[in-house]
């Protein structure tokens, strides 16, 4: 059975520049395993508490030395020479039980969610060398499942809001390939409406190749509207026929541009009034359904604020015949949160990341709820990643009906797409459906 021999763990940088935490963890025998965690822009009032140095003089206060030291001296003192009997479930659920107790509060604010999450990957990766595991297959025993096949990818082609300069307040419009057979083939296609978009907005905009936090294009549109048009141009001049081979996703994120109880959608670009008209809740779902039914959109994530619960259920019934009404900070991969929202009928698709939860056995929960709802699951990685590429391998284990990992730009993001490549390479599963009808 796994002992733990050492714990250790360092800060590094991930794609923004900003500090994130890297952990080692060796078990007995000689076995050791590295993991990175990511950290996100856009973030949810009920993630779990990243730890930060704040010290403004040093990363401006997003130094996470702490973090490092929770891990080398408290994660480490509490697991070293402890013994995790059992299978891979079981020995996963010890030592994240014993973490987050160890912490002792319900955010994991006292050791910083981004040491325990760290931890808790390295501990999987060592874990999963021992038992003679490819990673995918030891996540698959997390959730109980075999794994058979390939998540579909949803790829950023525009970001605004946070993700960008907020020309636009909606976050990203992403490309759904829905008839490629294959992750090569899904990012042939994604190429090509990339370079194509590209060559749009240098002609229209006069705008070289300017990327955002996860790879997308960022155009100086005017309105969402335009950004939302622009994709299906780009679907269609790159010689795809938008809503039948290739669909569109819109990360809305509400929750950034909602303020006393209105959504000013008139964002920060050219044309933008300060103390403009907003919209209330009924509106902005009115504004929703509109865009649903003009244009090829088949997911809607964070369509409304976190916490305009009452409009969720009103959302859902509005739209979710014919997309799917995905939570991201609605949710925060959190089972409370998650149950809240299947018993008000709120959404029908998750956004699954591990850091919201912060541990492996936390998010393995939380998808398990989703798909007991029968929800779609999409597996997302963060806009600040590293290389690490363990997003990729869980995507696959855990069966993710969609894989959200950014533009096909940047290392960060090929290093999660070139792993699929090379699962896909080795066993030749199909990509999983999509399911435009979920109640």
């Amino acid at each position: 059975m796994p002992k733990i021999q050492l714990l250790t763990a360092r800060e590094i940088l991930d794609s923004r520049g900003r500090p994130t935490v890297s952990a080692t963890c060796a078990l007995e025998g000689g076995i050791s395993a590295s993991a990175s965690v990511p950290s996100g822009a856009s973030t949810g009032q009920a993630e779990a508490h990243e730890l930060r140095d704040g010290d403004p003089a040093r990363y401006r206060g997003l130094g996470c030395r702490k973090a490092v030291r929770s891990v080398n001296r408290d994660l480490n003192a509490a697991l070293v020479g402890t013994e995790f009997t059992g299978d891979p479930e079981s020995a996963q659920s010890q030592v994240d039980e014993a973490m987050i107790a160890l912490d002792g509060t319900g955010s994991k604010s006292r050791l910083g969610a981004n040491a325990i999450l760290a931890a808790s990957m390295a501990f999987a990766r060592a874990n999963a060398i021992a038992h003679g595991l490819p990673l995918y297959r030891y996540f698959a025993a997390l959730a109980a499942r075999e794994p058979d096949s390939l998540p579909r990818l949803t790829i950023n082609l525009f970001s605004g809001g946070k993700h960008a300069g907020g020309q636009v307040p909606i976050q990203d419009v992403l490309i759904i390939p829905l008839e490629t057979a294959t992750i090569d083939a899904t990012l042939a296609t994604a190429y090509e409406v990339y370079q194509t978009a590209a060559e749009i907005i240098l002609r229209r905009y006069g705008m070289r190749l300017l990327t955002a936090d996860e790879g997308g294009l960022a155009p100086p549109c005017r309105t969402a509207e335009e950004m939302i048009e622009l994709a299906v141009e780009a679907v269609g001049a790159a010689g795809f026929t938008a809503g039948k081979e290739i669909a569109l996703g819109v990360d809305v994120a509400s929750s950034h541009f909602y303020h006393d109880g209105g959504y000013d959608l008139a964002g920060s670009g050219p044309g933008h009034q300060a103390g403009g008209p907003t919209l209330d809740s009924e509106a902005m779902i009115a504004r929703l359904r509109a865009w649903v039914e003009r244009y090829p959109i088949i997911s809607v994530e964070d369509g409304l604020a976190e916490d305009d619960w009452q409009y969720w259920p009103r959302l859902h019934q509005a739209i979710g015949n014919k997309a799917m009404v995905l939570g991201d900070d609605l949710l925060c991969t959190n089972a409370q949160r998650i149950r809240r929202a299947i018993d008000l009928g709120a959404c029908n698709a998750l956004l699954l990341k591990v850091n919201q939860a912060g541990t492996l056995s936390e998010a393995a929960r939380a998808l398990a709820l989703a798909r007991s709802a029968g929800w779609v699951v999409v597996l997302s990685v963060r806009s600040g990643e590293t290389e690490d590429d363990w997003a990729a391998d869980l995507a696959v284990g855990w069966g993710a009906d969609q894989f959200k990992n950014g533009s096909i730009t940047q290392s960060e993001r090929l290093a999660k797409y070139n792993r699929l490549l090379l699962i896909e390479e080795r066993n030749r599963w199909p990509l999983r459906l999509y399911r435009p009808s979920m109640r």
